[in-house]
């Protein structure tokens, strides 16, 4: 199993663990210390609520661009993922930083370990080159 496959597997384990996570705080669970800056630490409140879901949607298709790019799934998304994958990239980019610079403490701590992981995993995915992929 090549890098671009494993990286690909990673990042989609880990974005499985962070959907449940926001679907949990959708869900009521008290854990917002961790999540959007700790600005509202317990339960989130009906907007976050609705944030927390529609980041869980962006991710789940940011795991299917990542998957549809290293071709372990959907190959009529193949052509597509080639400009997707830096989106992707681009996301991962921007989380990280967010998670750096966050003033909840622990949401730095546990969030932007995650966030490198999948900027990495992410980046192996878009410059590695497989050719049977369609260009």
């Amino acid at each position: 199993m090549g890098a671009r496959r494993i990286s690909a597997i990673v990042y989609v384990v880990i974005t499985v663990g962070i959907v449940a996570f926001q679907v949990a705080l959708a869900a009521g669970m008290p854990w917002g210390a961790y999540a959007m800056g700790g600005a509202s630490p317990g339960a989130f409140p009906p907007a976050l609520r609705v944030a927390a879901l529609v980041q869980a949607a962006l991710l789940a298709v940011c795991a299917l661009v990542v998957l549809a790019r290293a071709g372990v799934a959907l190959a009529s998304w193949a052509r597509a993922s080639r400009v997707a994958i830096w989106f992707v990239v681009a996301l991962s980019s921007v989380s990280l930083v967010l998670n750096v610079i966050t003033p909840s403490g622990g949401e730095r701590a546990v969030w932007a370990p995650v966030a490198a992981l999948m900027l990495a995993s992410s980046l192996v995915v878009a410059i590695t080159s497989r050719s049977s992929q369609p260009t």
